[in-house]
This record gives C-alpha cells, sequence and structure tokens, in this order.
C-alpha cells in the first residue's frame, strides 16, 4: 500500500558570475542562492577546497544539517509515543566525505551525536531506545546510501 506522495520545490541560482561566466575554473564565483517560498533565502557556496566562501552554507554541511533535523523531529516524535519527556536536544553531527581523485566524491557515513535530556531518570533506557525507532522513521536517513550512525548521550535533568 503507498501513502499520500509529498512534492517539495525549491529554486537555486547561480549568482557567481563575475563577469566572464565560468570562461575558467577560477573565473567565478561558486555563490549561489536557494530559495522556498514563504522562507528566508540560504546563501550557499562551494565548500572552502573548492574555492567556495566560508560564510555561506555548502551542499556537504546542508545535507547534514537535514539528517540531523530530520532524526531529531523524528525521535522527538518517538519519545511522545513511549512517554518519555525530552526537556532539551541538542547534536553536533559529524559526516565524513572522500574524494575519489577523478573530480568527485561521496560521504562514506555520518554520525549524530545527540545529546538528550530527560525529565527523569526512568526515562534513560527508553530514551536511548528511542533513537533507532527514529532512525528508522527518518526520511532523510532512509534515502541515503552510506551509513548514519548515532552515539547518543542521555542526561536526566537537575
Amino acid at each position: 500500500m503507498t501513502g499520500p506522495e509529498h512534492v517539495y520545490t525549491i529554486s537555486a541560482e547561480w549568482t557567481g558570475n563575475t563577469g566572464t561566466g565560468t570562461s575558467s575554473y577560477r573565473e567565478y564565483s561558486r555563490d549561489l542562492t536557494v530559495r522556498a517560498s514563504g522562507k528566508p533565502d540560504i546563501l550557499g557556496s562551494a565548500d572552502v577546497p573548492f574555492r567556495g566562501d566560508p560564510a555561506r552554507w555548502n551542499p556537504e554541511e546542508l545535507l547534514l544539517a537535514a539528517l540531523a533535523q530530520c532524526h531529531m523531529l523524528s525521535y522527538l516524535y518517538v519519545v511522545t509515543t513511549v512517554g518519555v519527556v525530552v526537556t532539551d536536544y541538542r547534536d553536533e553531527a559529524v559526516g565524513t566525505m572522500v574524494e575519489d581523485g577523478k573530480a568527485g566524491g561521496e560521504f562514506t557515513q555520518v554520525v549524530l551525536r545527540p545529546v538528550v535530556t530527560v525529565a527523569d531518570a526512568s526515562m534513560v533506557d527508553a530514551a536511548r531506545t528511542a533513537h533507532k525507532r527514529a532512525s528508522e522513521l527518518c526520511f532523510i536517513a532512509r534515502s541515503m546510501n552510506f551509513p548514519v550512525l548515532h552515539e547518543p548521550e542521555i542526561r536526566v535533568a537537575s
């Protein structure tokens, strides 16, 4: 059985023409703008090793942000279904990308490191277990062709 289909639309516009277009690799900026209706623009660029602007988001960071955000939202849903009260959630995610030596590359893994604070010590085990179910529900993680690992830390509110 198939559920509802969801379609997402954005626009991405290259804003890096410095006057001569892509006349050579060093003659253009990697700056771009990502837009979605009713939302703030995302100022993007390439990562610094690929001649990008370090002050702008790069695609690799946005992929990592999408994975961390999706897991967080899935996790917050799961804990409500098992009676865990989360009072704080922070993640320090790390993604590893390896270049292939032919001007390409791929992510080899992402490690999410959520630090979750729960309201009571009796909730710690269920809070830890909820990460597995959240991973199964996260649309973004399920779409990746590399491992998305989890190293959660569960704390109890004081």
